[in-house]
């Protein structure tokens, strides 16, 4: 299992890297369409490097959700949740050092890509609002992973749908959250920004996890792994 938890590092720190690092670095010119395809993209590119040593999971939401699902051992769930934290953090560290790398630069000043709700909303949601758009993203999120990587799917795909239904999620949670439907994303960015992005972290872990639990049971009440 190391080289599984191994590549999860890597491929959750690519994740953070590529998709917040667009935002902190380049949010300004590309927007929220550039970043919604950074984070969409960061998917589909480890889909293919990493897929078929670890899954690609990159996302503690998505690894429980893929138990439930009874597509994942119990064994793992928390060794590849903990090789995803700490890849989300190397990754946004290595963020850190480069944004802090021009004149007069402060990354934590803008937020560093924290999810936030409330005051640290892009678009001054309030706590329902954010925990409803996280839970229901997420859910909708396991739903396609679990039925694009189906024995029944159209094989050499499921990265590519995977990472466009990630882009489709920012595109609609941006403005609310800046988009989670990831706890390790969150946590690594809450670590660097600290004070209220520490206190309102646990929305970002309780929703997306909602979330995948009940993606991952009504994928489970279609039966669609048994269907014939």
């Amino acid at each position: 299992m190391r080289r599984q938890l191994l590549a999860e590092v890597i491929g959750t720190a690519w994740l953070v890297l590529g998709g917040c690092g667009t935002a902190v670095l380049a949010g300004s010119d590309v927007g929220w369409l550039g970043v919604s395809l950074a984070f969409g993209l960061t998917v589909v590119t480890m889909a293919y490097a990493i897929g078929p040593v670890s899954g690609c999971h990159l996302n503690p939401a998505v690894t429980i959700g893929l138990y439930v699902a009874r597509r994942f051992e119990a064994s793992k769930v928390l060794p590849y949740v903990a090789a995803q934290v700490v890849g989300a953090i190397l990754g946004a560290g290595a963020l850190f050092v480069v944004a802090k790398g021009a004149p007069g630069a402060d990354p934590l000043a803008g937020g560093f890509a924290a999810n936030g709700f409330g005051d640290h909303s892009p678009g001054q949601y309030g706590l329902v609002a954010a925990f409803v758009a996280e839970a229901v993203l997420t859910a909708f999120f396991l739903v396609v992973i679990l039925g694009v990587t189906g024995k029944r799917a159209a094989p050499g795909f499921a990265g590519l749908a995977i990472g466009l239904a990630l882009t489709l999620i920012h595109l609609v949670g941006i403005p609310v959250t800046n988009t989670s439907v990831n706890p390790a994303r969150s946590t690594s960015q809450a670590v660097f920004v600290g004070g209220w992005a520490l206190g309102q972290l646990w929305l970002f872990w309780i929703a997306p996890v909602v979330g995948a639990l009940a993606g991952a049971t009504a994928w489970r009440a279609i039966g669609a792994d048994d269907a014939t």
